[in-house]
């Protein structure tokens, strides 16, 4: 498999917007770097004592950088609450970190091209990036804390990065291969 740089047909970014996008692209190159020449066996497979594996990393941030647009255009019911969520959510919620049967690292893959075109256009177009929506009520927010469009942007970044980290360490792990070094 080879590992290509997703590109967008989406009005040129400037400014602000295209450091938060070139940011966001670079981070999301290095997570999908990890991937290249892997099959689906090995992107399902742990290297480590944690749960985590690379098809399982690829579609976390897929469904993390999804749910935070869905948060900057809908506000915090697109993020669910999480008072009412059930055991099956719960469940749903740890698939987003593992290789299901079925599922393909290439079908993962599409699946993160397809939210980070949607990012690069809000990101894009959005009228204003000061612009806030209440944070869900949740253990980890602040109670009635406000995030702007550009915060949930870098939290966005800072989670691919994180992630991207975390890929590296698995992929050494698999084969040794590395992406940079």
């Amino acid at each position: 498999m080879t590992v290509t740089q997703v590109t967008t047909d989406v009005p040129a970014a400037t400014g602000e917007r295209a450091d938060l996008l070139a940011l966001l692209t670079n981070s999301r190159h290095f997570l999908r770097l990890t991937t290249r020449e892997i099959t689906d066996e090995q992107a399902g497979q742990r290297t480590t004592v944690s749960q985590l594996c690379l098809g399982g990393l690829i579609k976390h941030v897929t469904a993390v950088e999804r749910n935070w647009v869905s948060f900057i255009l809908d506000g915090p019911s697109a993020m669910g609450d999480v008072d009412t969520m059930t055991e099956a959510d719960m469940a749903d919620w740890a698939d987003n970190f593992r290789l299901l049967p079925g599922e393909t690292l290439a079908g993962v893959l599409a699946d993160y091209a397809e939210v980070a075109r949607r990012t690069d256009e809000l990101v894009a177009t959005i009228p204003d990036l000061d612009a806030t929506q209440p944070l869900p009520k949740a253990p980890w927010f602040e109670a009635g804390a406000r995030w702007s469009a550009r915060r949930v942007l870098m939290h966005i970044i800072a989670e691919t990065s994180q992630h991207a980290g975390h890929a590296d360490i698995i992929r050494e792990s698999l084969d040794g291969a590395k992406s940079m070094g």
